[in-house]
């Protein structure tokens, strides 16, 4: 019995880990404008990924998923770009990027 839980749980843990999000790839399509290591700041409108508070940074992208960032916020107004680049992650994409982002220096 011992031996199928531990199988079962294996099994488990492979699965999650095949399918979970990987950060570093999904960045691979934000390189372009935030910079291989999200040191750039864009348009002089948003500033470098990596000097904003890891919160505040996956708090903008749910709200530029949902929409509800859609210009005049000072340096974070790209609401209509970002919306787009936002539309086919999930949460758990979301969280993965941003969890990449914080490993950058």
């Amino acid at each position: 019995m011992k031996k199928v839980l531990f199988a079962s749980a294996l099994v488990a843990f492979a699965c999650s880990a095949a399918f979970s999000a990987d950060g570093a790839t999904l960045f691979n399509k934000c390189k372009a404008c935030h910079g291989a290591k999200a040191e750039k700041v864009y348009l002089n409108k948003v500033p470098a990924l990596v000097s904003v508070d890891a919160a505040e940074r996956l708090a903008l992208m749910k709200e530029y998923k949902a929409g509800t960032i859609n210009g005049g916020k000072g340096k974070f107004n790209m609401g209509a770009v970002m919306k787009g680049q936002m539309a086919s992650l999930s949460e758990a994409d979301m969280a993965a990027v941003n969890d990449y982002i914080s490993t950058l220096k």
